[in-house]
């Protein structure tokens, strides 16, 4: 982030620091329905503030265990998934104010970093940086096991759900599509440019589309995951080589071998990553799920770095298909300006 234009020697003298950070994120573009949110939650931070402590008269004066106290306060009013999303409006605003220069540190960021995360936090699980990961797909050359590699790196989805994607769960607006094939996306997706539809919906023995379903998805809720120019070029690149389906629910991943047209299963995916992975010195027969790479790892990846890189535990939740009923709104009704915009500022590149 660029430092902010205005005088930085005396941006310690800013009397409000609330509308200091709320006036900056109108002109960096946020919208309306965001700037309300940071509005209030912090407004809230602060009022909590004057009242608990004699000693701190704001934001301005607060320190870590402060910032611990209210978060504490939070607990058994609202769901630990609007906990997280309160402490990453915080964090953000701590963290910009430090950034321009306004505060002197960010008290929230040890915070963050000890809040309970339920979701996969294993330390002994293989550490892959994001060069090794994108030196890794840079191996891969087959555009289908590319596809799917990057499909599930970029998006955090499981197997079951990569699998039972259709193409109309697909949306590709952006740029010239030249390709030999047409479909129209799902309802789901209107005003929802370049994004995957991932539902909750198909388990195995049930019909949708119009095909029984082999593999479960397992989500909570329905997610619409954003599409960046990466994984757009990537799906491309298969499509155009895509073969036609056997089934009438065109997936949107085809096995090119033995079952050539048919749906990808989930054996084929494990295959792919494993075959790769074995190449790579990543996998070994008895390694276990702490030491071999796998499609589950890739979910872990996702989680991990994209949660380092926004702060924001609330938007993985949603975008992992985990985020509860009380916070469901805020990312439906806000994904073009919260969701979308927050995944394409922090999406990390696998490919060169």
């Amino acid at each position: 982030m660029a430092t902010d234009p205005r005088d930085v020697e005396a941006a310690t003298d800013v009397a409000e620091p609330i509308e200091y950070f709320l006036d900056d994120q109108r002109y960096h573009g946020k919208s309306e329905r965001t700037l309300e949110a940071y509005d209030r939650v912090l407004h809230q931070f602060e009022e909590f503030l004057r009242e608990r402590f004699d000693d701190v008269d704001g934001v301005r004066d607060a320190e870590r265990r402060e910032c611990m106290a209210w978060i504490h306060s939070l607990r058994g009013e609202f769901e630990p998934s609007t906990i997280a999303t309160y402490a990453s409006y915080l964090n953000r605003f701590y963290d910009y104010m430090n950034r321009v220069g306004v505060f002197d540190d960010n008290p929230m960021a040890l915070v963050m970093e000890e809040m309970s995360e339920s979701i996969d936090t294993d330390p002994t699980r293989r550490d892959v940086s994001v060069p090794e990961m994108r030196s890794f797909v840079g191996s891969i050359t087959h555009p289908l096991e590319r596809a799917v590699v990057v499909t599930l790196l970029k998006t955090g989805m499981r197997v079951g759900e990569l699998c039972n994607l259709d193409l109309r769960d697909l949306r590709l607006d952006s740029g010239t599509v030249e390709l030999d094939l047409e479909w129209t996306p799902r309802v789901q997706l209107d005003r929802r440019p370049d994004s995957l539809f991932v539902s909750a919906d198909p388990s195995r023995g049930t019909t949708i589309n119009g095909e029984e379903r082999t593999a479960s998805n397992k989500r909570k809720r329905d997610t619409v995951v954003p599409v960046d120019a990466e994984l757009r070029r990537v799906l491309l690149e298969w499509l155009a080589i895509r073969p036609d389906p056997i089934s009438e629910a065109r997936p949107l991943f085809l096995d090119t071998g033995d079952s050539w047209g048919q749906r990808l299963e989930p054996s084929d995916v494990r295959y792919i990553v494993k075959k790769h992975a074995e190449d790579r010195g990543w996998y070994r027969k008895g390694g276990g799920t702490t030491e071999n790479v796998t499609p589950h790892y890739f979910r872990h990846f996702f989680t991990t770095h994209l949660r380092d890189r926004t702060g924001d535990r609330g938007i993985v939740q949603y975008l992992r298909g985990d985020v509860a009923s009380d916070v469901i709104d805020t990312y439906t009704h806000n994904w073009g300006d919260r969701v979308r915009e927050t995944y394409l500022e922090h999406i990390y590149a696998v490919t060169s």
